[in-house]
């Protein structure tokens, strides 16, 4: 399945517990076993399988039982600095984003009358 944003939250969470079952299965672990090994119950490991939202801990210690956690890297690549970032912060790191400004043109500046 290619992940897109045209996909809907419930579409991805049905892929994602999908794919997890599969792992599971080849992994030829029981449900009970798995969530056992995760610590988490049963039932929460039976709702991510059929695409139900959990709390995203349970997810991590399901995905590291499973040796799957070293690829969240690819889940969220680390965000490294633009290269035009580099060169007008001369090597600092960014702190924090700032929001852009938007401009109409088709509205006159405002500017002080003086009521004299």
């Amino acid at each position: 399945m290619d992940y897109t944003n045209t996909l809907t939250d419930q579409a991805v969470l049905k892929e994602l517990g999908k794919r997890i079952a599969q792992y599971r299965i080849n992994a030829n672990l029981t449900q009970k076993t798995l969530a056992n090994e995760a610590g988490i119950s049963k039932r929460t490991l039976e709702r991510l399988e059929t695409g139900h939202s959990i709390q995203l801990s349970g997810l991590i210690r399901v995905l590291r039982s499973l040796e799957l956690l070293n690829n969240l890297s690819a889940l969220v690549p680390d965000a490294g600095p633009r290269p035009m970032d580099l060169l007008k912060m001369k090597g600092e790191k960014r702190r924090r984003a700032s929001s852009t400004r938007k401009t109409d043109d088709s509205v006159e500046p405002w500017t002080w009358v003086d009521p004299s």
